[in-house]
């Protein structure tokens, strides 16, 4: 993903966010320290394929058959088919620029322009509809299921619910302001704070926000797995991980401050994507980086049909690389 603003005061943000942590009876995110891996050369893993899309690549959703990427120079996503590596390009009226995501029947992708809106394209790729309602600003995020859709919409933390079938706004959720990227868990929506160092958990079913729980400074990009809910934070380039039933939290740093990047799961990892630090790999349960490359390319991933799915966003390309070659390089399995 592309550079998005860093919001001052983000460190007192993030003590206060802690402190409130403490009073509302919830663990303090605590800092887990271990010895940092030794940083690899990106060149090192090599791909089973670099597909060329655009003049960018940025985005990854993966669905049961299929990985789809976004593009700019055209605005276009990419559905490619994992069994061949062939893709096929479906035009937009605008840039992919706040996440992509799926549910049952469509990939959702919101678009920047001179007026932002709302794609829906079936995940044939045979036909697209457009909804007048569009991200917050780019770099946000979307997420999509049990029928329903939620894109934040405002800077004020406004996040919208959408109705998947028609496309109309059903309920509109008041958030503190920055809020951002929202990941749907089970009956919970989680929104990332990214102005803030906290993320807040609402009954997906009624809207209801039902508290916070704090983070690194400026979480933005979040993804579960392993029972957990994981933010990257950009303030200080660490990994929260949130137990989703305790609430507890630990923070791990990664050393990869700044703007941009992306996290995924797969293979017992959570992997993260940065502006030179193109992959890191975190054990899910040890919380111990294990593995980390440096070099050219990264800003968005995705994990799906025994690869890792890493774009490079100024060259236009995704990369397949092998997950079970990650794995053996990070020592993990």
């Amino acid at each position: 993903m592309r550079a998005w603003p860093a919001v001052l005061g983000a460190r007192m943000a993030f003590a206060a966010g802690a402190r409130i942590g403490c009073i509302a009876g919830l663990l303090c995110a605590s800092s887990a320290v271990g010895a940092a891996p030794e940083r690899r050369p990106m060149g090192e893993l090599v791909p089973d394929a670099v597909l060329a899309l655009g003049k960018t690549a940025d985005w990854v959703a993966v669905t049961p058959d299929s990985v789809w990427v976004g593009s700019s120079g055209p605005y276009a996503v990419h559905r490619i088919d994992p069994r061949t590596n062939e893709h096929t390009r479906i035009d937009l009226p605008g840039e992919p620029c706040a996440g992509l995501a799926a549910d049952t029947e469509h990939l959702w992708v919101p678009l920047c322009g001179v007026a932002t809106s709302l794609a829906r394209v079936d995940l044939n790729g045979r036909r697209i509809a457009l909804f007048d309602v569009g991200p917050a600003q780019a770099e946000g995020g979307i997420a999509a299921g049990a029928g329903s859709v939620w894109l934040a919409v405002d800077a004020r933390g406004t996040v919208v619910r959408i109705e998947a079938r028609t496309g109309k706004v059903r309920q509109r959720l008041h958030l503190p302001p920055g809020s951002l990227n929202p990941l749907l868990r089970q009956d919970t929506l989680w929104v990332t704070h990214a102005s803030g160092a906290e993320i807040t958990r609402v009954d997906a079913r009624s809207g209801a926000v039902l508290g916070a729980v704090p983070t690194g400074p400026n979480p933005h990009f979040l993804t579960a797995t392993g029972g957990y809910v994981w933010t990257l934070n950009q303030g200080d380039g660490s990994l929260t991980r949130i137990d989703a039933q305790t609430f507890a939290t630990s923070t791990l740093a990664l050393g990869t401050p700044g703007h941009g990047g992306d996290i995924s799961s797969g293979g017992g990892m959570v992997w993260t994507t940065v502006a030179k630090t193109p992959l890191s790999g975190v054990d899910v349960g040890a919380l111990s980086l294990r593995c980390q490359w440096i070099g050219a390319g990264g800003d968005s991933l995705g994990v799906g049909f025994g690869a890792i799915w890493l774009t490079d966003y100024h060259a236009g390309t995704v990369s397949r690389i092998p997950l079970s070659a990650a794995l053996a390089r990070c020592g993990a399995r």
